[in-house]
């Protein structure tokens, strides 16, 4: 009764046996990079305690690093769960500790995943933070820098491409390439040829009764023979992932352990569940693929058994959303109620983790579970049609309840990208109309998140697929379809595709102009974005005239004091003349700022870019020292709030440049400009239009200046 804490320490006690989970996190809640924490070691969770069989695929793969071999490429292809990963693994384990050769692992499994693990490789062979952000918006050539600092690499490595299930996600960014300093391995469940120009295939096969039955002895020793573990990896088709699950089933049996003998009998009577293995060729008649469907069955069956019924159920949660990192935050909200109490999803986690169902993974500093593609392929598909209803509702408001409600611009959030892959995921599994459109708009709004924290290549990704999905359900007419499809538009702007967003942004004001009227939020929202585009392709009288009609209904729709009425407004700031501003209502133009400050409040976004684009008209104006104050006092708060490299904080550094210039200093315009020029090749790319801009003002001053 003695016992006392100070300052985070705790006190625990208790009259029985207590245990205790903690977990601390202690770092940069807004990590710069977002991408794995660490390429150099093997992102496989559980390490394969032992590897049965695969001898002769693994000797082939390490006579590839004699004399500091490299140009190869090998494909390990098979069907999942039949430990292409493990190989790769083993190879992995082989060459770092046993050579100078550099291990670099990326997850493959979809276009997020590999994009940040390949940045992470370009960071790790010495690439600098304004390439990765750049390539990570998608304003440079991704897979240019990646392996321009991997064929510039001054040690050879070994590079593991692992789940690369979809091999279109290698060929669209060029992603998959062979260098002479190094050597790459894929693991994949595609097979054809025609997939891997160049690499040599390496099939990954079941194993050999003799071997697998040894696997599953060597995960359960104290449950069976050998000869009974024979038979269960008959039943069980010698697959790897099937007979991990079995072992670990059989081995976590504490209160009625199970022999093997009472597992192959329950296998033997009990229903068959088909497994959904997307992605891999049928075998044969006898594809043991249907069997490890089974394998997990009797693990959810003994949850059942032994109370553990939420077990069941949150696998079956997990099962709605992708195989790729799920942020444990999610699942720790009062949404998840509707299907099982939260105070037991921590216990529901344990077990499953226990069972080696899923597992917990990293990603930059984000807490994630993960779990096998095809066991949650086969758990959706043997799920009680009767709870999908309330799975799929739950999923929703989960993903709904973890996006922003009124998203923001910001640094960007490592959380949210994770958000990506899981409303898509839960828009293929098929739910029912009423909850694609509630999807799509959870979509779209996580869409607009990432637009406004500058990972414009994954909001415009999301919105793709989720049109993609969506449409062919709801029809092109929909309201929800269509927004996404604006929102689209605005991310094809970003990335510089000014032709393609004008084309898309055109059609879909058109339809929404005609479906809901001109006055219409949404198609007001459209022709804000195609103002934007028509202005920067140099079409200034269209986008000047549309703006103006913007404005108008905004105003009309939404009042003066909405925060889309003034942002209008200020836009405004930016394309007119002096004589057009002198034309203007000065006092509401030009003191349009204060009104944002005093309806908004002086840190509010659209505020901060009101002052922005108030600089910019006084320096079109000629009053060039109360523009610099102003541009300088906006610059800095950018710089504060999101970092150097924001695009709008490289664009307030670009006007402060010009006003230096005007006011005389002109080696100080010339330096600033150089420092944007860099940023934009940096974050944009060399060709990118305002890489182009600032790369023509910078010549102007220096021509200016030693004319002078």
């Amino acid at each position: 009764m003695g016992g006392h804490a100070e300052d985070s320490g705790r006190v625990y006690q208790s009259t029985r046996d207590q245990h205790i989970n903690e977990y601390h996190y202690h770092g940069d809640e807004n990590p710069g990079l977002n991408g794995p924490d660490s390429v150099r070691r093997p992102a496989v969770g559980r390490a394969p305690v032992i590897l049965r069989d695969r001898a002769e695929v693994l000797e082939r793969l390490r006579m590839s690093t004699a004399d500091g071999g490299g140009g190869q490429a090998f494909v390990l292809h098979g069907m999942g769960g039949c430990g292409k990963t493990a190989v790769a693994y083993s190879f992995f384990q082989f060459v770092t500790e046993g050579s100078d050769r550099v291990g670099l692992w990326v997850n493959a499994s979809d276009r997020a995943s590999l994009r940040s693990g390949m940045l992470a490789v370009a960071s790790d062979r010495g690439a600098t933070d304004g390439e990765l952000l750049a390539a990570r918006n998608g304003l440079r050539p991704g897979a240019d820098l990646v392996w321009e600092y991997l064929n510039s690499s001054a040690e050879p490595w070994l590079l593991v491409l692992d789940n690369a299930d979809d091999p279109e996600i290698l060929r669209e960014g060029s992603w998959l390439r062979t260098s002479p300093v190094g050597i790459v391995v894929v693991t994949t469940r595609r097979a054809a040829a025609r997939w891997w120009p160049g690499a040599e295939l390496q099939h990954i096969g079941v194993l050999p009764r003799e071997d697998a039955a040894q696997l599953l002895c060597d995960l359960a020793p104290d449950s069976g023979t050998l000869d009974q573990a024979a038979e269960i990896a008959d039943r069980l088709g010698r697959l790897p992932l099937a007979l991990t699950l079995a072992g670990g089933f059989l081995s976590h049996q504490v209160l009625d352990p199970w022999t093997m003998d009472a597992y192959r009998l329950h296998l033997e009577v009990g229903e068959r569940v088909e497994l959904i293995d997307q992605g891999a060729d049928i075998l044969s008649d006898e594809d043991p693929r249907h069997l490890v469907g089974r394998t997990w069955q009797l693990t959810l069956d003994a949850f059942e058994e032994r109370g553990l019924s939420e077990a069941v159920t949150l696998l079956r949660l997990l099962a709605r959303f992708a195989s790729e990192p799920l942020p444990l935050s999610l699942l720790n909200q009062t949404e998840i109620a509707s299907v099982l109490p939260r105070a037991r999803t921590e216990s529901a986690l344990r077990a499953l983790l226990d069972q080696s169902l899923t597992e917990l993974v990293d990603v930059s500093g984000v807490r994630c579970v993960q779990s096998h593609g095809v066991l949650l392929d086969s758990v959706a598909s043997a799920t009680p049609p009767e709870s999908l209803s309330r799975l799929n509702s739950t999923a929703t408001r989960l993903l709904d309840a973890a996006i922003p409600k009124l998203p923001d611009a910001g640094p960007e959030e490592p959380r949210l990208r994770l958000l990506g892959p899981h409303a898509v995921a839960l828009l293929r599994r098929g739910v029912a109309p009423e909850t694609t459109e509630d999807l799509v708009g959870i979509a779209n709004r996580l869409a607009t998140a990432l637009h406004r924290t500058g990972d414009y290549l994954s909001a415009w990704e999301n919105s793709r697929s989720i049109v993609e999905i969506s449409e062919p359900v709801l029809g092109p007419e929909n309201r929800l379809v269509l927004a996404a499809r604006s929102r689209g538009g605005r991310g094809l702007f970003r990335l510089g595709k000014y032709d393609e967003a004008e084309m898309l942004l055109r059609e879909v004001r058109s339809s929404q102009e005609q479906l809901f009227g001109a006055c219409d939020p949404d198609t007001l929202d459209s022709g804000h974005g195609l103002q934007m585009v028509l202005g920067n392709l140099g079409k200034r009288e269209e986008a000047l005239s549309l703006l103006r009609t913007v404005i108008a209904g905004r105003r009309s729709a939404l009042g003066d004091a909405h925060p889309l009425t003034l942002r209008s407004q200020s836009s405004l700031l930016t394309m007119l003349s002096a004589s057009e501003v002198e034309a203007e209502d000065n006092s509401a133009l030009l003191s349009l700022p204060l009104a944002c400050e005093r309806r908004l409040g002086p840190d509010h976004t659209i505020t901060l870019g009101a002052r922005h684009n108030h600089s910019w008209t006084l320096y079109v104006l000629g009053r060039f020292t109360e523009a610099n104050e102003q541009i300088q006092q906006v610059a800095e708060t950018y710089e504060r709030r999101f970092g150097p490299d924001y695009p709008n904080a490289i664009s307030a550094q670009q006007l402060y440049a010009r006003i230096q210039y005007k006011l005389g200093n002109f080696e100080a315009a010339v330096e600033l400009m150089h420092d944007v020029l860099e940023k934009r090749r940096n974050s944009l790319g060399t060709d990118h239009p305002f890489t182009a801009a600032s790369r023509k003002l910078l010549a102007e001053f220096d021509s200016r200046g030693k004319a002078l």
